[in-house]
């Protein structure tokens, strides 16, 4: 079960390829749509699997977050160059910037025994949740060629970046809080 679950996590990463390619492609919105909701409903459903059968291993949980970055990275980037849009490759990099930073807060506190500091809270799985969610929109516009969806994602990506900044601020504060 730990194998399957493992592969699950990886689809995630595979389907963010996937996604990318076809944002590139410009006329696969509804298949990218249909895809970035697999691997959102994988996210759930290899963490949800995981806690139920008790099949949850270090693996998992090393892999899983990293699956559910990159997917977003690739996803948003994609998203960015397909839209033209500096102001969706801004907050990107944004989000992209403070997914290095926790990165690199857990590896601080993995090294000097408290990775307690940095477990993934309930906020931070509101944020991949509402990150996800803004994707879900941008590609359905896409997908509607409806540039009153795209507007109304271009306001959600921004509470998205506010969550990811929150939460990146209270890594950082529970590692350095004496």
């Amino acid at each position: 079960m730990t194998n399957f679950l493992n592969m699950l996590t990886v689809s995630r990463i595979l389907l963010g390829i996937i996604i990318f390619l076809l944002l590139y492609l410009h006329s696969y919105y509804w298949l990218a749509l249909i895809f970035f909701i697999q691997a959102s409903l994988t996210d759930f459903l290899d963490g949800y699997l995981a806690r139920k059968t008790g099949n949850t291993s270090v693996l998992g949980e090393i892999l899983d977050p990293i699956a559910d970055k990159l997917l977003i990275v690739f996803v948003l980037i994609g998203l960015s160059l397909n839209l033209s849009s500096f102001y969706v490759g801004f907050f990107a990099s944004m989000i992209i910037a403070r997914e290095i930073w926790v990165a690199a807060l857990r590896d601080y506190n993995a090294r000097s025994m408290r990775s307690d500091r940095t477990k993934v809270t309930f906020l931070a799985k509101i944020k991949t949740t509402v990150q996800m969610g803004v994707i879900s929109i941008y590609l359905f516009g896409l997908a509607m060629n409806n540039m009153m969806v795209l507007l109304f994602a271009d306001i959600l990506l921004l509470l998205a970046f506010l969550i990811t900044l929150q939460t990146g601020l209270q890594y950082t504060y529970q590692t350095f809080k004496k």
